[in-house]
């Protein structure tokens, strides 16, 4: 790895970068094809999903049932060595089934005497799977949305922290909206990523069939362990930006700004645009596409690539352009073009 005429952050020393990214490159590569090795024909849903946990983010994946959704947060929290859990939502599922509550005991050590102790929800953990999380009432939607955002939970006048590294990969069907309540544009905004999973080729579901109806199917091995992805996820700070992408950056992002934008698809037809949060998750999840194909800086091609999963859950079109059958996608597509 070479640097290239890059900004880079403050205090970062290069010839310690480079040395830390080639060894961490290595193993990234390593979790990939392990990654890979259970979960077929969704490379790029796999190296987006990386790119999210590696920039520190939370992932909401968006998919018809049968995908292999779940699978594949299992295998990502069994290849980075997380503690991972899983909660199923439901209208009836309340906040303390996720955070956990405090229940009356005899205190230790003091017979006849009661205390309050406190058990730990299924958020105590590294990576939680939020299955469905569009059918949990808005109330339950909050206390989850307080832990991904600080990191911590308040319960019984309490604060607790959650454990580090703490990332959420929510899952929702695109089909089925009956009965469900829509995320607030405030939670679906701290999901650094939304990745729409497609069916997958043919080989690959022939690939999948043989794999998945035998007596045993593949399981993942740790490649990383919690304190591994850590230091990952801080290097990835530290990479070196180019000014130019940088710049590619703010104007992607402000260009979907219907109030100022250049294009008049976007004055036209987008109802709001993306906060300062897209540029951010997009300057962190470039690097970390980066570093899993083994460069140093990202490049123009990382921006493109990631927009999508950047923008599509930040941005609405209006009822007139839903009226005249003018998909997010068009927009989007409108918006890279202009900068690549």
């Amino acid at each position: 790895m070479a640097l290239t005429t890059a900004t880079l952050p403050p205090a970062s020393d290069p010839q310690a970068i480079v040395a830390e990214a080639e060894a961490l490159a290595v193993r990234l590569a390593m979790l990939r094809d392990e990654v890979r090795r259970v979960i077929f024909g969704q490379d790029a849903v796999i190296e987006e999903s990386l790119a999210g946990i590696l920039s520190g983010g939370h992932v909401l994946l968006v998919g018809v049932p049968g995908l292999g959704k779940t699978r594949l947060v299992e295998t990502l929290g069994r290849a980075l060595g997380l503690d991972t859990r899983r909660v199923q939502f439901t209208p009836d599922l309340m906040p303390a089934d996720i955070l956990g509550s405090e229940v009356l005991d005899e205190a230790p050590g003091a017979p006849g005497h009661r205390a309050f102790r406190f058990i730990p929800g299924p958020v105590f953990c590294q990576l939680l799977m939020a299955d469905e999380i569009n059918r949990a009432s808005p109330r339950t939607q909050s206390a989850l949305l307080q832990a991904m955002q600080e990191h911590h939970v308040a319960v019984a006048g309490h604060d607790r922290p959650l454990p580090q590294p703490f990332h959420v990969l929510a899952t929702q069907n695109p089909l089925e909206q009956e009965g469900t309540y829509p995320l607030p544009e405030a939670q679906l905004d701290r999901f650094l990523l939304q990745i729409d999973l497609d069916y997958p080729s043919r080989d690959a579901e022939r690939a999948m069939l043989l794999a998945t109806t035998g007596i045993s199917a593949a399981e993942a091995s740790p490649v990383l362990t919690a304190a591994e992805l850590i230091a990952a996820q801080q290097l990835i700070r530290r990479m070196p930006v180019g000014v130019s992408v940088v710049e590619a950056i703010l104007s992607l992002v402000r260009e979907g700004r219907p109030e100022g934008s250049g294009l008049a698809l976007v004055r036209q037809h987008v109802a709001w645009g993306p906060g300062p949060r897209a540029a951010q998750a997009l300057m962190l999840a470039s690097r970390a596409r980066a570093l899993l194909d083994g460069r140093l800086s990202p490049s123009l091609a990382d921006v493109t690539a990631l927009a999508p999963a950047v923008l599509r859950h930040r941005m609405a079109l209006s009822f007139g352009a839903r009226a005249e059958g003018v998909t997010l996608a068009e927009v989007i597509g409108a918006m890279v073009a202009g900068i690549g």
